[in-house]
């Protein structure tokens, strides 16, 4: 039950044409110790009244000029939606008629005149009380859905960053910042958004990025880590982190991890069919993996590992010209030059320490 505390601060509207029953009902209710009541004589203020005052009770006369109280009801149906209509009509004469339209547009009860002080008070405390519990259902309601939706953004933002660690991992052996996993991701994210993939597509590019060689954790460190050129057999064993990453990653169910997986299986395509491990080529190649072919090219090319220096931009951006058609799509490549602005500023952010 709501205390009377509660109902007595309950925002109360008198719309009716006649000023001495206006005058009558907000005496009824000062005497009964309602604080918050409202009035007017033209029908034309009771829905702006209503809005302003986030009215509790609604006592409406139903013969006025201008809007009868029947057009009153009608325009507050279509502008309040899924809400209790706190409407109380005011009549002389209820035929049957009058009962069932009003009923039928929103009226939850009502009053004739002359009006009874104890009637009054009764019928409005009683829609008051659904109304005032009503409200706070709704504000429940909304509180648990905040909760919820900061609860699913909280598991949301640890399985991504369980993703990121992953990718990060991958990388540890020869990049301990874990950098190249933010850097490549995010110029696959700009990269996504030039060529004009919408923003979930493009969020999505690059929340999965980080996992492109998640199968590095298979390759022994003795191929991985190794000062100069692979041979022929550890160049074969050194390509088996593509099987191995889409291993790890082909039991996800998730859109995310899906992508993560074909971006494994694919980065390592070339536009000219001749990449690995399918050798597939063109537009056959999924658009996350030629996106972030040309993105982990770059990164890899100017940072420095254990095995070789860092290539100048310049010297990089000449290299995947060069490729333009032969390992990279060509479109991609120009959109790629496009934004080396940006992409030169997220290198300096993250800087490899």
């Amino acid at each position: 039950m709501m205390t009377n505390e509660k109902i007595l601060l309950a925002n109360i509207l008198i719309v009716d044409d006649q000023i001495a029953n206006v005058k009558l009902l907000e005496k009824i209710f000062k005497q009964a110790g309602y604080k918050n009541i409202y009035s007017t004589l033209d029908s034309r203020e009771a829905i702006p009244l209503y809005q302003a005052h986030n009215i509790d009770i609604l006592l409406l006369d139903i013969r006025m000029p201008h809007l009868d109280g029947f057009d009153v009801m009608i325009q507050l149906q279509s502008i309040v939606k899924n809400d209790y209509l706190p409407i109380l009509i005011l009549t002389a004469e209820l035929t049957s008629e009058s009962r069932d339209k009003s009923l039928s547009n929103g009226a939850k009860d009502f009053l004739t005149k002359p009006f009874d002080r104890v009637e009054v008070l009764h019928r409005s405390r009683n829609i008051i009380e659904v109304r005032l519990l009503h409200k706070k259902i709704i504000l429940q309601n909304s509180l648990l859905e905040e909760k919820v939706e900061q609860r699913t953004k909280e598991l949301e933002n640890s399985r991504l960053e369980v993703i990121r660690r992953l990718g990060i991992a991958a990388e540890y052996k020869d990049n301990e910042t874990g950098n190249h996993v933010a850097r490549m991701s995010r110029y696959s994210y700009q990269l996504a958004k030039k060529i004009g993939l919408n923003e979930d597509y493009a969020t999505m590019i690059l929340n999965a990025a980080p996992m492109h060689d998640i199968g590095k954790i298979g390759i022994p460190d003795s191929v991985l880590l190794k000062q100069g050129r692979l041979n022929p057999d550890e160049w074969e064993i050194m390509k088996t982190h593509v099987e191995i990453g889409v291993e790890i990653l082909s039991d996800g169910t998730t859109p995310l991890l899906e992508m993560a997986r074909r971006i494994a299986a694919s980065h390592h395509e070339k536009w000219d069919g001749t990449g690995y491990p399918l050798g597939i080529k063109g537009e056959d190649i999924a658009i996350e993996g030629r996106i972030c072919a040309i993105a982990d090219v770059f990164d890899a090319l100017t940072s420095t590992r254990p095995y070789k220096e860092a290539w100048s931009v310049e010297k990089a951006m000449a290299f995947i010209r060069s490729e333009s058609a032969v390992s990279f799509d060509p479109i991609l490549v120009k959109a790629f030059d496009s934004i080396l602005f940006d992409i030169l500023k997220i290198k300096t952010e993250y800087l490899d320490s």
